[in-house]
């Protein structure tokens, strides 16, 4: 999933996706330290996970970066919503029972908490830059080129309208 390089690249760079695509943003919080027995199966099963995915990219998961600290968070790229649910809901796919042996011993305890967020991006509906950096999130999932340094604004780079109307907060 996505390139293991992570030398830094100088210059200005935008990820380069065709497509619809999807985030998914998921993870795990340890509520009492003193549980943490429980968090140990839920980062081996993820880790167990995301080598599945990355062995076998017809899945549709582009990519992701994981972030650990007391909570965990995984940021994944998925090629469409029907890939992402099939993952979830397919018997031969290895997400199903670890989910149900979580609700089964883990859930109802409160000593983990979860969470998910899922994002559904049009084409041409997002803007990702990096400035000498290695390729991170989105690029590292699948690709970036470089952009122009001068004339190319978020606005332009989001398809929105180019006027030069002042910015207003909104209260």
């Amino acid at each position: 999933m996505g390139s293991s390089s992570r030398a830094i690249v100088s210059g200005r760079h935008s990820a380069t996706i065709e497509g619809d695509f999807v985030v998914f943003l998921i993870g795990a919080r340890a509520n009492r330290f003193w549980r943490l027995d429980r968090v140990i199966p839920i980062v081996k099963a993820f880790r167990h996970m995301q080598r599945e995915l990355a062995r076998h990219p017809e899945l549709g998961c582009l990519g992701a970066e994981n972030r650990l600290g007391r909570t965990i968070l995984s940021v994944q790229y998925w090629r469409s919503y029907e890939h992402l649910e099939r993952f979830a809901r397919d018997e031969t796919l290895p997400h199903l029972e670890p989910w149900r042996r979580f609700n089964r011993t883990v859930a109802k305890t409160g000593d983990i908490g979860i969470y998910h967020e899922t994002f559904l991006v049009k084409a041409d509906q997002y803007e990702a830059i990096y400035v000498d950096m290695p390729p991170t999130l989105l690029a590292r999932a699948v690709g970036f080129s470089p952009i122009a340094a001068k004339g190319n604004s978020s606005r332009r780079r989001l398809g929105l309208d180019e006027s030069n109307e002042p910015f207003v907060p909104v209260t």
